[in-house]
Formats: structure tokens, C-alpha cells, sequence
């Protein structure tokens, strides 16, 4: 199947240099542009994206808003746009809010593109981007003043889980891949696999971006704890 994606970016020469990225690409389409949130919005609604490519700072409506307005108006129907954002890590801190508001992951603007390419292969198909070492950074430097998200105690949330479910949402918020996770616990990357499904279904969370959010905002894991 081809991959039809929206570039939403207020710069004419990034939208242009990853349009001809993604177009040398035998699965991949660029089906149109938008400079803003609120062209964002309108054409992913006629367009019906598989991938939007989401710039975070923008005049009028930015990518956090257009995220979740994107997400929420999607939702009761069939077809649901993944957006993986963009960012220039110096700059911008909002990220952790815009994975709040639907986001299945995000990328630097510097990224090579091949893991572009690549990225958007993964969000497509309903995974999640949680790249470790920017993830890490990020959340570290957001963690400990991050309003909570949710409206249950996270007690209550994290007690859903047995022990070793508990083990694997705190690797998943190290960044640690599945079978990376399989390594580490010596059990098989199915197994691991039906874990992360366990996870998910039981916090009510839709994907490894949001465990990872969750997983800080709970206390579960905070910054520093790698080891």
C-alpha cells in the first residue's frame, strides 16, 4: 500500500527538501502541503492523510493544537491520520504536550532520512517513534514539572498491573525496544509483545508514547533511573 502524507511546515524550503524525500520513495506519497494548523486541519480532512508530518511552531494555530484537533475529530471514524511531529529540541518545549494531545511520536528536524523514511513507515503501520536518546533528554528535562494528564491516582492506574508488567512499562520508558526488553528479562519478543499489549489495554493508553508519559508522570520511573 502507499503511504499518503500531509507535510505541514511554515518553511516553503523544509516542506519542499522532505517532499523530495518521501517522493523517491516507491511507497510513499506526498498528497499536499500545508504552512499553518489551521491548513493543517482543514486539508487532512480532505485529504485523508495516512501520516501527517506535523512542525510544531507555527503562526496562528500551532502543531500541538492542530495535533489534537486532528486526533479528537478523526476518532469516531474509520480512518484516524497518525501525526509524528517535529521539533528543534533547543527551541521548542512543548513535545510532551503534543504526544498528550495524539501524537505517535517525533522526530528532529536534522534527522537523517532515512530514519525519516523509516518513521513514517512505523507510524503508518499504528506503531509508535519513542527514539530513546531524544525521548530521554526530553522527558528528563520535562518530567518533574509536568501537570498530570490523568484523572485517576496513579495508584490506582499503575495496581492494574502484575509485577512483570510493571517490570516492562519501566523499560518501555527507558526507551528500550521490544526485543531489546526480551534480552534484558530472557523471555521471548512474542512474549514481550503480549506484555506491552497488556500494558496498554489495561492503563487505557494507545500506545509506547504514552506509557513512557504515563511512567513519569506517575512516579514509576524519573529522570536518572537507567540503569
Amino acid at each position: 500500500m502507499t503511504i499518503r502524507v500531509l507535510l505541514v511546515d511554515d518553511q516553503p524550503l523544509l516542506r519542499t527538501g522532505f517532499r523530495l524525500i518521501l517522493e523517491a520513495e516507491p511507497d510513499i506519497t506526498v498528497v499536499g502541503q500545508a504552512g499553518d494548523g489551521k491548513d493543517a486541519m482543514e486539508q487532512t480532512r480532505a485529504l485523508l492523510p495516512d501520516v501527517v508530518l506535523m512542525d510544531i511552531r507555527m503562526p496562528g494555530v500551532d502543531g500541538i493544537e492542530a495535533t489534537r484537533r486532528i486526533v479528537r475529530e478523526a476518532a469516531p471514524t474509520a480512518h484516524v491520520p497518525k501525526v509524528l511531529v517535529l521539533t528543534t529540541f533547543d527551541l521548542d518545549e512543548y513535545i510532551v504536550e503534543a504526544l498528550r494531545s495524539g501524537a505517535s511520536g517525533f522526530l528532529l528536524k536534522d534527522v537523517p532520512p532515512d530514519e525519516l523514511v523509516q518513521a513514517i513507515r512505523v507510524v503508518a503501520a499504528g506503531d509508535a517513534i519513542v527514539a530513546p536518546s531524544v525521548t530521554r533528554r526530553l522527558l528528563v528535562r520535562f518530567a518533574t514539572r509536568l501537570p498530570s494528564a490523568y484523572e485517576q491516582p496513579a495508584p490506582a492506574r499503575l495496581d492494574r498491573l502484575t509485577e512483570r508488567e510493571l517490570e516492562v512499562l519501566r523499560l518501555i520508558a527507558k526507551g528500550m525496544s521490544n526485543a531489546e526488553i526480551a534480552a534484558k528479562l530472557v523471555v521471548s519478543e512474542t512474549t514481550v509483545k503480549t506484555h506491552v499489549g497488556n500494558v496498554l489495554t489495561k492503563l487505557g493508553l494507545r500506545d509506547r508514547v504514552q506509557a513512557v508519559v504515563l511512567a513519569y508522570e506517575t512516579g514509576l520511573i524519573t529522570p536518572g533511573t537507567y540503569s
